[in-house]
């Protein structure tokens, strides 16, 4: 028989829900408790630091009510390791909070549960505990990343100074261009090219293996949510710098670039949800950025500079500044 859409989903009360669902996932962390406390206790060796991350993750906001929920479960917890990959630390373990939506169900959350595990043995990392709640409203998501550094050795948005370069990983503007493209923009792109953009926005690379190598290279290093223009404004606000960017030398991907055409550059600098790495680094500091770039597999650009001043400009080739009306995503 087919189930009436007026029919509550099929749903574990909770304890079994995290029984089933979650326990699973803590069972390589000795400090879990198998989820069966309030609390976790986490070692973190000598001469390290614990670094803590949270960010949320909502439906209709940051993902659809449509996107696989193994997708799902990955870029909630990916968004965060982003942050721990800008800071140079190793991820070592997470809480979840979970605001489950009426129209999730228990083969929604074995899904759930799946795409977890299969980033768990990705990046090493086990969950640690967290929260289960039922809410009326969107479908809602939480994670605290944790990982450590050596003590000290913790790359802040604070630390450019004028003379130093500015680099970014991988392309920009994907993530945007891929939430546009479910929106019903791309009709002149393929398929293939619908999907890239797609994935790039359901699926983000937290970029970890060029992050743990930063502390020897990076002034100061943030990941990109918002924005390029919005994220490094941070950089060069708590940094009391001016920061340049050469809009000719930003990142694009093919599709991206054909997408959006003319309006390319300014639309990927603002959409957010790229999760690449922007940082900032010594003239000198060139060569081993180019070496770990190698190393690690992930691709490093140079875009810009800083300068003595504040704010930040976004330059075109002739040298004159493009005027961003809306530098990136705000939720307010």
């Amino acid at each position: 028989m087919t189930k009436s859409s007026s029919e509550p989903p099929r749903r574990l009360g909770e304890f079994a829900m995290i029984a089933k669902f979650f326990a699973p996932l803590s069972a390589d962390a000795e400090g879990a408790f198998g989820l069966a406390d309030d609390v976790a206790t986490l070692q973190v060796p000598d001469g390290q630091e614990l670094v803590a991350k949270v960010d949320a993750i909502i439906e209709g906001v940051h993902f659809l009510r449509t996107d696989p929920a193994g997708l799902i479960a990955k870029k909630a917890l990916r968004v965060n390791l982003s942050d721990l990959a800008a800071k140079g630390a190793v991820p070592v373990g997470y809480l979840l909070s979970l605001s489950i939506a009426p129209w999730c169900d228990d083969a929604w959350l074995a899904s759930f549960a799946a795409g977890l595990g299969e980033d768990q043995a990705r990046f090493r990392l086990s969950l640690l505990g967290g929260d289960t709640t039922a809410t009326p409203g969107p479908l809602t998501l939480s994670v605290t990343a944790l990982g450590s550094i050596p003590k000290g050795r913790t790359v802040r948005r604070a630390g450019a100074v004028p003379g130093d370069c500015v680099f970014v990983t991988g392309t920009i503007g994907d993530a945007g261009a891929g939430l546009a493209v479910l929106k019903g923009e791309g009709a002149l792109l393929t398929a293939y090219e619908r999907d890239d953009l797609i994935g790039r926005y359901r699926l983000p690379e937290p970029r970890l293996s060029l992050g743990q190598l930063l502390p020897a290279l990076a002034s100061a290093s943030l990941d990109v949510s918002d924005g390029l223009v919005a994220d490094l404004g941070h950089i060069a606000e708590v940094s009391h710098v001016r920061v340049v960017i050469e809009a000719a030398r930003v990142p694009l991907s093919r599709p991206c670039a054909k997408l959006w055409g003319g309006d390319a550059i300014l639309r990927a600098i603002t959409a957010g949800d790229d999760y690449e790495v922007a940082f900032t680094a010594p003239a000198s500091a060139r060569a081993r950025i180019a070496e770990a770039a190698e190393k690690s597999g992930v691709p490093v650009h140079e875009i810009g500079r800083v300068e003595e001043g504040e704010g930040i400009v976004l330059l075109d080739v002739k040298g004159q500044p493009i005027s961003v009306a809306r530098p990136g995503y705000t939720h307010f």
